[in-house]
């Protein structure tokens, strides 16, 4: 299997990935199949499962009337985002000839019955005629970290997952073991060998401006949400907190966790208020990644070769996760989300540091197996409580799972391998409440205060 590293990190809008992003990019996709085929009439947009009980809070009718009028996730990165849904929501016409009819407030349903059975992110998208029978139809599953897919792909693909093919590929691994021994045998590295995978797919040149552009998205946005201020959308009133706390570590000997903390609620901080962010791998744990990547660059005095390598080995961590289980909150729980980007990050760090291979997988199974069992309960269906402090106990636990493995000699009990796949069979086993509906845990706990 294959998905390359800047598939894997995009650049793009919170608040969601999956219920923001991807969304956005099933709607674009359709309205651009409708232009293809010269068709007119009227839209409808049905949100089914997850989409429809966290949809609001996740503005995920707001995704789809953006993708509509065929804006992508990085087209948004400096536009008024306000500003243009208040325009959208003034037209009732998706073109200037009046020939394809969408009314917002009317023609997104959200569908609270049962969720198709394939994903419990799904979508139906309708192009309708006057008398209301459909000319065109589609059902897309968004399956986190902004990948979409089809209801016909989903049904031939394992996990599901729209790759490449890894034919080309002179280091193919769908495993951690298969990744150890490919190691061993060449004698390269794991960002060595992911990035000869990738450069089957782009040029050096193309690979290297791609992972420089990710770091840089990352750090702009940390940047940002340090200086940020005010409340945060949404009905919560959640005062942002980064930059009290960022200012309160200048003025003191810091530890290291509160330097995590600060870097990691900044990004969250961002992404809740629907500004730019990486997914990393996804919006709603985007914060851990670039908080690690950020204080080894800024505290370690990491260099750009060593950045590039540190997310070449994350992503090849987080490419294993996302083929044998999940990194959709929808799907597995939180545990696919900030408990993916720990282990991601955890792998990176370790890798950056010197460690050996068997350290690495080390790390990145240490760091997962702690976050095992974690449930998304997202309070009124908002990015925010627990998500924002969640990102900064997920950068810890990358830290110290980073520093524990290279405290040994990479030898270990548990399998990175077992431990995805007993991330994937708790979530099978996790109740529908727990996972981004917002119908259980702490979601419910704030109802009933």
């Amino acid at each position: 299997m294959f998905i390359s590293v800047l598939e894997l990190f995009k650049i793009g809008v919170g608040p969601s990935s999956s219920h923001t992003m991807g969304p956005m990019v099933a709607a674009k996709d359709f309205i651009d199949r409708i232009h293809n085929c010269n068709l007119r009439g009227s839209i409808r947009c049905i949100l089914k499962g997850s989409l429809a009980f966290t949809g609001k809070g996740h503005n995920t009718d707001r995704a789809v009337a953006l993708g509509l009028y065929a804006y992508s996730p990085e087209s948004l990165i400096d536009q008024n985002i306000d500003l243009l849904l208040e325009r959208i929501w003034q037209n009732n016409f998706l073109d200037d000839s009046h020939t394809i009819a969408f009314y917002p407030s009317e023609d997104i349903i959200f569908d609270f019955g049962e969720p198709l059975p394939e994903h419990p992110n799904a979508m139906i998208l309708e192009l309708l005629d006057q008398s209301k029978k459909v000319l065109m139809s589609e059902t897309y599953f968004s399956i986190g970290g902004g990948f979409i897919t089809t209801l016909a792909e989903i049904s031939q693909v394992v996990a599901p997952l729209k790759m490449e093919s890894d034919i080309s590929c002179p280091y193919s691994f769908e495993s951690a073991n298969s990744m150890l021994q490919m190691s061993v045998d060449s004698g390269l590295s794991i960002a060595e060998m992911k990035r000869i995978n990738e450069l089957e797919y782009l040029s050096e040149q193309e690979l290297n401006d791609g992972l420089d552009k990710i770091w840089q998205s990352m750090r702009i946005c940390i940047e940002k949400g340090l200086i940020a201020e005010g409340t945060l959308p949404g009905g919560l009133e959640v005062s942002r907190r980064a930059k009290t706390l960022y200012d309160q570590l200048n003025s003191e000997n810091a530890n290291l966790n509160d330097w995590l903390c600060a870097y990691a609620m900044a990004v969250n901080e961002e992404n809740a208020a629907g500004h730019m962010v990486v997914t990393a791998p996804t919006n709603g744990a985007a914060g851990v990644i670039p908080a690690v990547l950020y204080y080894f660059v800024t505290h370690e005095s990491g260099t750009i070769e060593q950045v590039r390598n540190f997310l070449l080995t994350a992503s090849a961590i987080g490419g294993l996760i996302k083929y044998k289980s999940s990194i959709s909150g929808a799907e597995v729980g939180c545990q696919g989300e900030v408990g993916s980007a720990a282990s991601m990050a955890a792998a990176g760090l370790c890798a950056v540091r010197g460690g050996s291979v068997l350290q690495v997988e080390n790390a990145a199974e240490i760091a997962l197996e702690h976050h095992l069992g974690m449930t998304c309960d997202p309070v009124k269906g908002l990015v925010q409580i627990p998500c924002i402090e969640r990102n900064g106990f997920g950068a810890i636990k990358a830290y110290t799972a980073a520093s524990l493995s290279m405290r040994g000699t990479g030898k270990h009990f548990m399998p990175l391998d077992n431990c995805i796949a007993a991330m994937k069979q708790t979530g099978l086993d996790m109740s529908d409440k727990y996972k981004e509906t917002s119908l259980g845990g702490l979601a419910v706990s704030f109802t009933e205060c």
